[in-house]
């Protein structure tokens, strides 16, 4: 039996999102993004899962779209074909948060990819490049506009208009990522990572989640209206003083055992 193209390992709340074509570098072919599209799917409707870890095997998160089959030089698989597979947009619908271990190469649309996660911990042989200049190919999925806003405009012009290779180190000091550590570190950061944000509660958690992403593509007055309205709904239907004071004394009770 052949290894899945996208492997799923659950642990608890937790599911750990694997692409696998390692000889291929997890190149993005038809098959690989419907079988993400499928999967991410499927995760946002499962009850039990509440964060997802996406990562790659071997050397590279992933190489972006498969040229071979783009070029026709390699067949899409039979189960594949029919409607566009837009896994950008199945990401950013995403619900729940999306932690991103970036495990070595993030390129073109794996770079795309890298950014429609919630949080990025890299390895420290991780790197990113945006090479939609040199294959001829427009973005299609939100880096044009979200790597500027991450990293600031004249950087983001010069990773996209030379190709250059940017380091998971580089990345870090620039603010796009988390924080970087030693490969074989990665996955153990990343589930640490989870199971503290599975310490909060997830009805809470996934409305802030939701309005930070839709205030960054908004203007700060349209976001602080929003902000205003969700959290008058949210505390007349969910909260009590009594639930709120309780909270805050487990929070405080955590924070003093971290200090320790």
């Amino acid at each position: 039996m052949t290894d899945p193209i996208v492997q799923v390992d659950k642990d608890g709340a937790i599911a750990l999102v694997t692409m696998n074509r390692p000889e291929a570098l997890n190149a993005l072919n038809r098959a690989l993004r419907a079988a993400l599209v499928t999967t991410f799917t499927a995760l946002a409707e499962d009850d039990e899962t509440e964060v997802v870890i996406f990562t790659g095997a071997g050397r590279a998160f992933t190489a972006g779209l498969d040229l071979k089959e783009l070029g026709g030089e390699t067949q899409a698989s039979a189960d594949a074909d029919g409607a566009e597979i837009d896994i950008g947009a199945v990401l950013h619908r995403f619900p729940k948060p999306i932690i991103g271990a970036i495990n070595g190469f993030a390129i073109t649309g794996g770079f795309e990819l890298a950014l429609l996660c919630d949080l990025l911990l890299c390895a420290e042989e991780a790197a990113f490049a945006d090479t939609h200049a040199r294959v001829g190919v427009v973005p299609g999925w939100g880096l044009s506009q979200r790597l500027p806003r991450l990293i600031g405009l004249p950087r983001a012009k010069e990773l996209s208009l030379t190709g250059n290779f940017l380091s998971a180190e580089q990345a870090y000091a620039w603010g796009m990522v988390n924080r970087v550590v030693p490969k074989d570190e990665l996955l153990p950061a990343a589930k640490a990572l989870a199971k503290d944000i599975l310490t909060t509660e997830p009805v809470t958690r996934n409305a802030v989640l939701a309005l930070m992403d839709a205030g960054w593509e908004d203007t700060l007055e349209g976001g602080l209206a929003r902000e205003k309205t969700w959290s008058q709904a949210h505390m007349a239907e969910r909260v009590q003083p009594e639930a709120v004071a309780e909270r805050r004394r487990g929070i405080m009770d955590r924070g003093r055992g971290q200090s320790s």
